[in-house]
């Protein structure tokens, strides 16, 4: 079999997650062939990490970008969604998610120009989001983080639905999560390309679960290398009632916080003061 039938068999099972036997017919290929030709690119991609990975870029201090310019030297925006997954029966309670799907919970860290930075997705959707941040940045080849996360306010409107029909916000509280619910939507966008685009990780795999898991870290990879390649993504113009595809994640499945500092804390505030201020003097 050469390179670009076991790709094209590859992408196929990713893009419409259909089984075996069904690339069987199509390709006219053993059962045997199609899974170990699949596994064979499954584990290239993966190695390839170090290459489709983005690097890091902080936002720069003559930054114009209206989403991005109020964090200077941030390096991206990171989230959780959960990914379903088909585990053996004794392992399901470990998976199942307050929603009650079986599922796995996966941690990202994007760029501003939406690509991913860092994935973790092996982590049982019972974890909270903030165990699965604790271990990403403890792990010794895990997520690096020189200063700190910038995390909203709670308690204070957020998501960029509240800040519609002209409203505008009173205080540097609101005003700080307005651009950061503006600011962090990129992550959401990234979840929502990769589910709309690879079917296998909308639904559950019938692979083990070792492989479904290093089948989400290569659709996460292959999501960069089509950021990168092409310059128009007709699937990032599809809109879901008027808005664009994305996650729709609730208030209280955000990562706020590790653990919290004084220092942090009033880092944040002096922040949110000198951008409420900036803004206020423009209007």
């Amino acid at each position: 079999m050469g390179v670009e039938e076991m790709v094209a068999i590859f992408l196929h099972i990713l893009a419409h997650d259909v089984k075996n036997r069904i690339i069987k017919r199509q390709f006219m290929r053993s059962g045997e062939t199609v899974s170990r030709q699949f596994t064979n690119v499954l584990l290239a991609v993966v190695r390839c990490h170090t290459v489709l990975l983005k690097r890091p870029e902080p936002v720069p201090q003559n930054s114009t970008d209206e989403k991005w310019k109020w964090f200077k030297n941030c390096l991206g925006a990171l989230d959780g969604t959960h990914i379903k997954v088909n585990p053996l029966i004794v392992d399901k309670a470990r998976y199942l998610t307050r929603k009650g799907d079986i599922a796995t919970n996966v941690l990202g860290v994007c760029s501003q120009d939406a690509q991913f930075i860092y994935v973790l997705p092996e982590w049982e959707g019972l974890a909270v989001d903030s165990r699965v941040l604790r271990d990403a940045i403890s792990r010794s080849n895990g997520l690096r983080v020189p200063k700190g996360f910038l995390t909203p306010y709670r308690g204070q409107r957020y998501h960029l639905s509240e800040w519609r029909h002209g409203a505008q916000p009173t205080t540097a509280q609101e005003f700080f999560n307005m651009k950061h619910s503006s600011a962090r939507n990129v992550i959401e966008r990234c979840f929502g390309l990769l589910k709309g685009r690879w079917a296998i990780v909308r639904s559950k795999s019938f692979y083990p679960v070792k492989t479904q898991i290093r089948i989400k870290t290569a659709c996460c990879l292959l999501h960069n290398h089509i950021r990168r390649e092409m310059a128009f993504d007709p699937l990032e113009e599809r809109e879901v009632d008027g808005l664009p595809v994305q996650d729709e994640i609730a208030a209280n499945d955000m990562i706020t916080h590790v653990e919290s500092s004084n220092a942090w804390s009033q880092f944040r505030d002096d922040m949110a003061q000198q951008m409420f201020n900036n803004w206020r003097r423009r209007v």
